[in-house]
């Protein structure tokens, strides 16, 4: 089967709801480890009282991910994506499963050794999120923005679905002995199986898809060389003599630094998102809400809070009169965001916790939709391969914000003790 560049529209549809879902899968796989470990955070705060862990296994995450992100969004053009993508997915799915192996190893006791050999299993989250984040968004920039809607809206179902299991694991073994690890280890389980089924899906099944073959294609006659083992597996062959003219057009597209000036208030945007929404969860949500009525669910109720919103929020750009398109009202939306953060410090110091469940519903509702308003708008009206540039230079962005609100973090921790 050789390249097509065009097709009628019937054609280049079928199998758009099967993509759909298998995005929506791939992007749950994308941050179902991570999310566990966020989730499991009570555990580990039983394991490693005097650590930090939400904090400190969040600051060892995120220099993997930023620096491996840097790396691959700058050698995007000459990358494997489906390489890329299948190591990510098994790199999650074995460093979920070497969670599993260290608890079991260390009969689950705490102490500086299991604690370290976190911190390196989470170091492998990191470089697995650099290579699946960036590679699915770039990969699904040249096709319809409903690919990145679902890819979105399943990283986001990733944190709902923890936050539910963790609440029913939590119910189930509260009152079992050694049920808190139980429940862990129920939950790490799960969470193994999803990355393996994402390994399969995106190997076998997502390549073989006629409006996947479609868009692939497409991007290959633009000049995309990232493609062509995608196309390979789906038993499309490029032909060897058209060399010289995809490099042509290769060298025809807009440069990174371009793509970055002209995307400037985009980048800037998922920067400030991630850096405010960050700067807040996980770690103040554990150690800076004070002490309340639900006691140790109080954490817990606030995670679920956060993820389910966050989940809502990402089908609302599908809301036509909700999608945000405008590149000013966005910034001024983002920025409005800020006045979140005298908010919680207040309502942390003042509030009950209605008023912080309100909040961190708030953060996660803004944060999703937001999100799905960025990375769907930004790819409009460039080739397959700007494109797929664009979404790695996005996602780096992202990262940099993610890394950025971190480190802010710890700023409510010296704040709380030093009367901030």
């Amino acid at each position: 089967m050789t390249i097509a560049n065009g097709g009628e529209l019937p054609a280049r549809l079928e199998g758009k709801f099967s993509a759909m879902v298998i995005c929506w899968i791939l992007g749950l796989g994308s941050l179902v480890a991570w999310n566990s470990m966020l989730t499991i955070g009570d555990y580990y705060y039983n394991l490693f009282p005097t650590y930090h862990p939400s904090r400190v296994l969040t600051l060892v995450y995120q220099p993997f991910a930023l620096g491996t992100m840097a790396i691959l969004a700058y050698n995007e053009s000459r990358i494997d994506t489906r390489r890329r993508n299948l190591v990510g997915y098994f790199l999650f799915f074995a460093s979920t499963f070497m969670l599993i192996v260290l608890d079991l190893a260390t009969s689950g006791r705490g102490g500086v050794g299991p604690f370290i050999g976190i911190c390196a299993l989470v170091g492998g989250f990191g470089i697995a999120d650099a290579h699946v984040q960036g590679g699915m968004v770039g990969d699904l920039s040249f096709m319809l923005p409903e690919f990145i809607q679902s890819f979105l809206a399943g990283l986001a179902a990733s944190g709902a679905l923890t936050s539910a299991l963790r609440l029913i694991t939590k119910a189930v073994f509260e009152k079992s002995n050694d049920g808190l690890r139980k429940g862990t280890m129920l939950f790490l389980g799960i969470s193994t199986f999803f990355e393996l089924l994402c390994v399969l899906l995106y190997a076998f099944f997502f390549p073989q898809l006629p409006i996947v073959k479609y868009f692939r294609s497409k991007a290959a006659s633009e000049g995309s060389k990232t493609v062509k083992a995608d196309l390979a597996a789906a038993g499309i062959q490029t032909k060897e003599d058209q060399g010289d003219e995809d490099n042509a057009k290769q060298n025809d597209r807009l440069s990174n630094k371009q793509l970055f000036f002209q995307n400037i208030d985009y980048a800037l945007d998922l920067f400030l998102i991630y850096v405010l929404t960050l700067s807040i969860f996980p770690g103040f949500l554990y150690e800076n809400t004070g002490e309340h009525k639900l006691g140790t669910w109080y954490p817990l109720v606030l995670i679920a809070s956060y993820n389910l919103w966050d989940l809502i929020s990402r089908y609302l750009p599908l809301v036509k009169f909700l999608m945000i398109e405008s590149r000013k009202g966005l910034m001024i939306a983002i920025l409005s965001r800020f006045l979140l953060i005298p908010a919680f410090y207040f309502t942390a110091n003042y509030g009950d916790q209605g008023w912080m469940i309100l909040l961190v519903s708030i953060l996660g509702l803004t944060n999703g939709h937001l999100t799905v308003c960025v990375l769907t708008a930004a790819p409009k009206g460039y080739k397959g391969p700007e494109q797929n540039a664009l979404g790695n230079l996005l996602v780096l962005c992202l990262l940099a914000g993610i890394f950025a609100g971190v480190a802010l973090d710890w700023l409510w921790l010296i704040g709380k003790k030093n009367a901030f």
